[in-house]
């Protein structure tokens, strides 16, 4: 998986590409531990996202939740078919914020 960052001051949109699954979700928790800190707006953009495991989810919701405690938002967007239907299965439609 690679991940792209775009950060404008307190904002910053992380754009994930291939697979976020057990072997690659580390890489995605690191940057979640150690980029937001000051962060208020974080933007996720899964357009080139093949595949998410539930190693993934359980990153993407630990990110979720990081933000809401500090009173910031993330947001996800250009969620691919077949990540919008693990999301579906699994109820993560209803949790995140996706546009």
């Amino acid at each position: 998986m690679q991940i792209v960052q775009e950060r404008q001051e307190r904002a910053i949109t992380l754009k994930l590409h291939g697979r976020l699954e057990t072997r690659t979700a580390p890489e995605l928790q690191e940057v979640v531990e150690n980029e937001l800190e000051d962060v208020m707006e974080l933007g996720l953009d899964l357009e080139d996202l093949e595949y998410v495991s539930s190693a993934g989810l359980r990153v993407l919701l630990a990110a979720s939740k990081r933000m809401k405690a500090k009173g910031g938002a993330m947001t996800v967007y250009h969620v691919n078919d077949e990540v919008m239907e693990v999301f579906k299965i699994t109820g993560f439609d209803e949790i995140l914020d996706i546009r």
